[in-house]
């Protein structure tokens, strides 16, 4: 059998559509004339003159207000839903570039960088094998050792490029302190960090979301903020964890871009743990940040969840 076109996976919507709306149309005639040929009407209010004590007989009434309402209701939701689709179309279309960005970032350091030292270490490696002297053994040996060292190097700006190493190696506390350090050492902007309660049980998918977040954060000022000092924040209380990030930068004009796609991501990777991102600015007043991501049951269960995804 041959298998349907392009144009046969679109086409199913619409044939649904128009089967839904024919349901939606036939239904009330064949109530209708259910109604006309059994006078249900007529039935349905001598059983209910009985009742008159109760109101019963207005009843159809107040379920056609209920089905007016929820109509509207499913009206208005469907605009919504409508809206977030769109919203994610478009951060699964920026996810895409991205990825492929980056992918072709990789691809080149790996192709100029890394292929080129392991290329120096195999030349090195057959000179060796093919000389007689001491000496120049010796030297091709240090330069392989070199070549060695650079490839190591290299390998290691990659991992951590893909994962924060210094979450892992430090812990969230040190290793959003380190952020910080080497931030305001390349940006030449004094960056401060206060962290406040227990911030060692957040949990991996948790401390990664803050530290992405953090780092977006910050290049986006110096990106864009021409500011002179930051001041991160990272308050554990019992039930939260909040991460309030504030510049003193020029801001934002009212009828800027409410977000690009970095601070769409981290709203995202906020929301996938039941928390949420606000950022607010005005121009001449820098720029808040604020993150609050929850710790109780919820929290934990999409912490749990994203971990072993």
């Amino acid at each position: 059998m041959k298998p349907p076109g392009p144009s046969a996976s679109p086409a199913r919507p619409a044939a649904a559509s128009r089967s839904d709306l024919l349901w939606v149309v036939l239904l009330p005639v064949a109530v209708f004339a259910l109604s006309t040929h059994f006078e249900l009407h007529e039935r349905l209010s001598s059983l209910t003159t009985p009742l008159e004590r109760w109101q019963v007989d207005e009843l159809p009434l107040a379920l056609l207000a209920l089905s007016v309402g929820l109509a509207w209701y499913a009206w208005r939701r469907r605009g919504e839903a409508a809206r977030l689709l769109e919203r994610n179309r478009e951060l699964t279309r920026q996810l895409i570039a991205v990825q492929e960005r980056e992918r072709v970032a990789l691809a080149r350091e790996l192709h100029d960088e890394l292929a080129q030292h392991c290329t120096a270490i195999r030349i090195e490696a057959t000179y060796i094998q093919r000389a007689q002297a001491l000496d120049q053994i010796g030297a091709a040996a240090r330069r392989a050792a070199a070549s060695a060292e650079l490839l190591q190097a290299g390998v290691r700006r990659l991992l951590r490029r893909l994962r924060p190493a210094d979450l892992d190696e430090l812990g969230l506390v040190a290793a959003m302190q380190s952020l910080c350090d080497d931030w305001a050492a390349r940006s030449g902007v004094a960056c401060r960090f206060h962290p406040q309660g227990a911030l060692r049980d957040c949990g991996e998918a948790m401390d990664t979301t803050i530290y992405r977040v953090a780092q977006e954060a910050l290049v986006n000022v110096m990106r864009h903020a021409q500011a002179t000092q930051v001041e991160i924040a990272l308050v554990a209380s019992p039930g939260t964890v909040v991460l309030h990030i504030q510049d003193d930068g020029r801001g934002l004009a009212a009828d800027a871009p409410a977000q690009g796609f970095g601070l769409l991501g981290a709203t995202e990777r906020a929301a996938a743990l039941g928390g949420s991102l606000e950022t607010r600015s005005a121009p001449g007043c820098g720029t808040q940040v604020r993150m609050c991501l929850p710790l109780g049951t919820a929290g934990v269960a999409a912490t749990n969840e994203l971990a072993a995804a």
